[in-house]
């Protein structure tokens, strides 16, 4: 297939849109194996795209959103949905920043803390460790 990098590329980018990015990345490295090399090598293509895929986002992107930003899956696809009808197309791939920002932002006020807790698990206080005194002799 001709232009694997820019294939490459083009799914890296597109990656960056939650839940749906990744099918469009495979639509025109697909379309361009069938015509260039038939029909054997956009199904091994299509394949390819699905494990990758499969793999990034059922396994490895949904243990990090879920472990590390605190995040379930289906508010990930509802800030997708809402931040792309708010922004358009910038708005779907700056959706996990935004939605991070908004839980950060409603974490710190009492009276919003309720919507911080929707969009995710509350931060227990007991994992920020407390603030190391050093002597002066600690550093050699």
């Amino acid at each position: 297939m001709d232009f694997p990098i820019l294939w490459g590329f083009l799914a890296f980018l597109l990656n960056y849109v939650p839940n749906v990015g990744s099918t469009f990345a495979a639509i025109p490295a697909v379309l361009l194996a069938l015509v260039q090399l038939g029909i054997g090598s956009a199904v091994m293509a299509t394949a390819g795209y699905m494990v990758v895929n499969f793999m990034l986002d059922n396994v490895i992107e949904t243990r990090l959103m879920g472990q590390k930003l605190g995040l379930s899956t289906l508010v990930v696809f509802l800030s997708l949905i809402f931040w792309g009808s708010l922004l358009g197309p910038v708005g779907m791939v700056l959706c996990i920043p935004l939605t991070m920002t908004l839980k950060f932002a409603c974490e710190n006020n009492k009276s919003t803390q309720w919507i911080a807790v929707l969009l995710g698990p509350e931060t227990p206080t007991q994992s920020v460790p407390p603030v190391l005194k050093r002597g002066r002799n600690e550093y050699f």
